[in-house]
């Protein structure tokens, strides 16, 4: 899977650039999956209106927005009640995958529990979109500071899928967002690489090469 991994969606041009690099198509020929899983985790997101926008490409981030030739709803918390084979195949023949911020935790939970996080290993040319926690999900650790849904396993640990951590919205000049002193406290309790990066910068990986696509501010922290 290639990971284009964001802290507010795709913002700005350079950002836009790494996707469609990633894309074995035009946008306007891609088709793509939003996932609102992450929102119902969070108490300031939630079902409802914030779901509704971002699901209808309504809101300020831009993702499900950007011209795809069709965009569909894959809710992780209703696949466990339905056959592998209503949405798998689904999953497969899809070009692009929109994962919303909101709780990390919750979201990691229910790519377990649905199957998806099964799958992605053999997802191999798919793209994974993800806004801020639908980008922390990939990373092995999410730190304590974002630990807001208690998962099962009582920990800050995710999926693992790239050997970086990331905190999301990092402002500088008393913006609002995480300010770098956080950052920096966050960092020190990751014991490995990670990255602070503002909204208007995106890690992108492939084929295990990680490249950060920033028009704004970002610090890398930890070891080669």
């Amino acid at each position: 899977m290639k990971l284009l991994l964001t802290s507010a969606g795709v913002t700005n041009p350079s950002i836009l650039d790494a996707l469609v690099a990633m894309l074995p198509r035009p946008v306007s020929e891609c088709t793509a999956l939003c996932i609102p899983t992450a929102q119902y985790g969070h108490p300031w997101l939630g079902p409802g209106v914030n779901a509704w926008e971002f699901i209808s490409g309504r809101s300020e981030n831009p993702m499900v927005d950007l011209g795809w030739k069709s965009v569909g709803v894959l809710e992780l918390t209703a696949l466990p009640s339905i056959d592998d084979d209503r949405w798998k195949p689904l999953v497969r023949d899809t070009d692009v995958l929109l994962a919303a911020g909101g709780d990390a935790l919750y979201l990691a939970h229910w790519m377990r529990e649905s199957g998806l996080a099964e799958m992605i290993p053999s997802l191999e040319d798919t793209v994974w979109v993800g806004m801020s926690a639908g980008s922390m999900v990939m990373t092995p650790r999410i730190g304590g500071e974002f630990v807001g849904w208690k998962p099962p396993t009582g920990d800050d640990t995710a999926l693992g899928l790239v050997e970086f951590s990331i905190c999301p919205h990092l402002a500088v000049d008393g913006a609002p967002g995480n300010p770098m002193a956080a950052a920096e406290k966050w960092a020190a309790g990751i014991p490995h690489p990670s990255y602070a990066i503002d909204d208007q910068t995106a890690i992108a990986v492939v084929d295990g090469t990680v490249e950060v696509v920033s028009e704004g501010t970002w610090r890398r922290f930890g070891s080669a």
